[in-house]
């Protein structure tokens, strides 16, 4: 089996530069191998499809599975990579197409264009990264290469034309660890990020609702709800994700044993750490790390 590796001057994915300053809406397509497949980020909107072999994908702290027809849309600044399982000297012609767009043309166009913004909320998911998981795949394969095939207003019509397709789509995934997801005002945004920040930084520590709540100044219940409206969790399982979010850093960039990264993070036992790492990555830490390495294109002692 063959890996892309990366930089092997450390584990930090590389910044892809994006020139914008002539177009703000790219059209991408490649094979592999390609010196494009790379852990890497940009400031751009990115929207891949899949259309030739099977693999991994890591987007964010996210590693799961790909096949002909995955389609992911990624935000700004989200580092990704897709990694093909192939045989020794096996090269596939074409097997990605990639859409890339400015991060504020539809932000911007919206402003004074009202009816564009229904799309973004998908732009906000987009942050996380987002899977589809029913879009026709012969549709969206047209809707790439007729973007390829066009230029200057056409171009942007065809993508605002696609964006709008996937923003009504219901059946989706997000794929990295969740973060803040509304537009609240900005009294409640302070209260939000407060405590986020907190959590990010004592996540190793016991960590109560109720505390949260005292902190700024709600009740329990109403804290209880405000917070699971902003974030799209509940309390305890966002703290669950800001800590396997750790574990999975500590797992990929480290040897320190799973039992010493159970506890680094905050779970008070290796049953329950396991258990809520399965739930929220549908792997064991073991798995996650192997996983890990073969992005890395490297090896680990097994913990």
């Amino acid at each position: 089996m063959s890996v892309a590796l990366r930089p092997s001057s450390g584990s930090a994915p590389e910044f892809e530069f994006t020139d914008g300053t002539e177009r703000s809406v790219h059209y991408i397509e490649h094979g592999f191998p390609c010196h494009l497949v790379r852990w890497h980020y940009h400031d751009d909107y990115e929207l891949h499809l899949i259309i030739a072999g099977t693999g991994k994908v890591f987007v964010g702290d996210h590693v799961g599975r790909f096949s002909p027809g995955h389609l992911v849309l990624t935000g700004p600044r989200l580092p990704h990579n897709w990694i093909s399982q192939t045989e020794p000297g096996e090269v596939i012609e074409l097997r990605d197409l990639a859409v890339q767009f400015r991060m504020d043309l539809l932000p911007k166009m919206a402003e004074t264009a009202p009816e564009l913004l229904s799309i973004l909320p998908l732009l906000e998911r987009a942050r996380h990264g987002v899977e589809f998981l029913s879009v026709d795949t012969e549709w969206a394969q047209g809707m790439f290469q007729s973007i390829r095939d066009s230029s200057g207003p056409a171009r942007i019509s065809l993508l605002i034309e696609l964006l709008h397709k996937l923003s009504g789509e219901n059946n989706y995934t997000l794929l990295s660890t969740l973060a803040i997801r509304s537009k609240a005002d900005q009294a409640s945004q302070d209260k939000i990020e407060e405590v986020t920040q907190f959590i990010s930084e004592n996540f190793a520590q016991d960590i109560s609702l109720g505390e949260m709540a005292k902190k700024v100044g709600m009740n329990d219940s109403a804290f209880s709800r405000f917070f699971a409206k902003a974030t799209g969790n509940s309390f305890n399982r966002f703290v669950n994700r800001v800590r396997i979010s750790k574990a999975c850093e500590l797992l990929s960039e480290t040897e320190t044993p799973i039992t010493t990264i159970c506890y680094e993070t905050g779970f008070n036992n290796i049953a329950n750490f396991n258990r809520r790492f399965r739930e929220l990555k549908e792997s064991t830490p073991r798995e996650y790390r192997r996983q890990s390495r073969l992005r890395h294109g490297t090896r680990t002692l097994e913990s």
